[in-house]
């Protein structure tokens, strides 16, 4: 345990950001996770709107620093591919 006030400060900030980061995160998981759903059900406008809802938040999570903005591109990405596959089948 930190005996100098500032690390001891640096600690509670460290873990209420890990917990802001959770949350995000956890949240990011569960609009990925309807998006799949939408797309294994071929319900492909269902899809469509989850894939924008995707990428707003997926955007939001870089933006604030959740995740690396090349990574949220990279997902948006690959979302979109699967919709194009899945509307083209």
């Amino acid at each position: 345990m930190a005996n100098i006030k500032s690390a001891k400060k640096r600690i509670l900030v460290i873990n209420k950001k890990t917990a802001a980061n959770r949350r995000v995160k956890a949240h990011l998981k569960g609009v990925l996770k309807s998006f799949e759903s939408a797309i294994h059900s071929k319900e492909l406008e269902t899809a469509g709107e989850k894939l924008v809802l995707a990428e707003k938040k997926l955007k939001q999570a870089a933006a604030k620093g959740t995740i690396h903005k090349n990574a949220a591109a990279r997902k948006v990405s690959r979302l979109a591919k699967r919709l194009n596959k899945a509307k083209t089948n």
